[in-house]
């Protein structure tokens, strides 16, 4: 109804529908949604039923793997995403929200099914093989089926499987982090722009939750990047480096100038924040004794304050961009990670050279008045972005 909703807007606001045929088609659409729409409570049971499902049968399997042979144990894996798709494939036109789940199930399924067939044949030895090949499967099931759970799960293992490529080749050497966050952040970035106002809803808010959580995530392993644990650690090779950036950068921006300048411009912002935020840091030396007159020193590195200023800039634009494309979503959570940036420089860098009580009165200010403060910008943001609302549709 959402989306209708704007476009009989649009429509009377031209002058191409007047009000009363605008009344009857929500009220049309709305007997439509009551009668034939599926509510909040059938979703979560088909979600639940999905999980428990799921868990049962690889509860079930795992229970008895040890007493099959080679050949059951790869017949049984293939009888179990066999049986979801098509038993999705039978419900298909009479309950097409049980066919979305069995399917999604059958899905997910095959991921399990890939790595117990390796296990079994003893093909691991590229693991990463085996998320293309689930990355596949997903993407066939999307070709056939053209549903929001397919496409969901093939957008999320498709980067997933150059991920685990990227981390395969740059495994136990200095800089791995370094590069690894910088690809999880940049695609993070992409994913939460590139679908906003999507009429894939469950795509999109799947997408953007993952993407919002690998974003802070990436951020971490960024601003660790450099750190090595052992003097026999050696440099990433140079031939890696080179396909690493085609990866986290060539191609999130040859996929966001679909979008033309909405989508190159924030997906380019993460870029240069990825280039720059892993050399962001300070190094300290720590003296440990371990008892009996032993000790010793290593290198710490820790952000220093350009890192929290680069973070907070981020959370800032996001904020900015999110007024840019009318999305309250964007300007939250710019509003949040400039939340967490406060708190994190407080704990970082100020509470340990306070006091105890201090530490904690300064902390609870912060929250009082910082939060405060946030939420009224927050506010007057979203206050904003709807006055303006109804201003650019008449416009348009």
């Amino acid at each position: 109804m959402a989306d209708i909703e704007s476009l009989l807007n649009r429509w009377q606001a031209a002058g191409v529908l007047d009000a009363e045929a605008a009344t009857r088609i929500r009220a049309f659409e709305q007997r439509q949604e009551k009668h034939g729409g599926l509510r909040w409570q059938g979703m979560v049971a088909l979600i639940l039923g999905a999980i428990l499902l799921a868990c049962g049968v690889a509860l079930f399997v795992s229970a008895h793997w040890d007493e099959l042979g080679p050949s059951a144990r790869d017949g049984v894996v293939l009888a179990v995403v066999a049986v979801f798709h098509l038993a999705g494939g039978l419900v298909r036109k009479s309950f097409p929200g049980l066919s979305t789940t069995l399917h999604a199930v059958g899905t997910l399924s095959a991921g399990a099914a890939i790595a117990l067939v390796g296990q079994i044949f003893n093909i691991q030895a590229h693991w990463p093989a085996a998320v293309l090949l689930w990355a596949l499967a997903a993407l066939a099931g999307w070709v056939v089926l053209s549903d929001q759970a397919q496409q969901t799960l093939t957008l999320l293992l498709v980067p997933a499987w150059i991920y685990c490529e990227l981390a395969f080749h740059v495994a136990y050497r200095i800089g791995n982090n370094a590069y690894l966050g910088r690809f999880l952040f940049v695609w993070a970035v992409l994913y939460l722009t590139y679908f906003l106002g999507s009429r894939r809803r469950i795509v999109q808010g799947v997408l953007f939750a993952v993407a919002a959580i690998a974003a802070a995530v990436s951020t971490g392993m960024m601003l660790d990047g450099w750190q090595s644990w052992s003097q026999y650690q050696i440099v990433i090779p140079f031939g890696v480096r080179v396909w690493a950036w085609l990866a986290l950068a060539a191609l999130p921006l040859a996929i966001a100038a679909f979008r033309s300048h909405k989508g190159l411009v924030p997906v380019a912002v993460a870029v240069a924040y990825a280039v720059a935020l892993p050399f962001c840091y300070r190094s300290r030396t720590v003296s440990l004794n371990y008892g009996n007159g032993v000790t010793g020193t290593y290198t710490r590195l820790e952000p220093n304050l350009a890192a929290y200023a680069l973070v907070a800039a981020f959370a800032l634009f996001f904020c900015w961009w999110g007024v840019r494309m009318a999305s309250k979503a964007l300007v939250n959570l710019g509003v949040v990670g400039f939340a967490i940036t406060v708190a994190w420089f407080y704990f970082s860098s100020l509470f340990d050279k306070m006091g105890r009580s201090l530490g904690l009165i300064g902390l609870g200010v912060l929250f009082l008045a910082g939060g405060w403060a946030l939420e009224r910008m927050r506010r007057r943001i979203l206050a904003a972005m709807d006055a303006a609302s109804p201003a650019a549709q008449e416009t348009e």
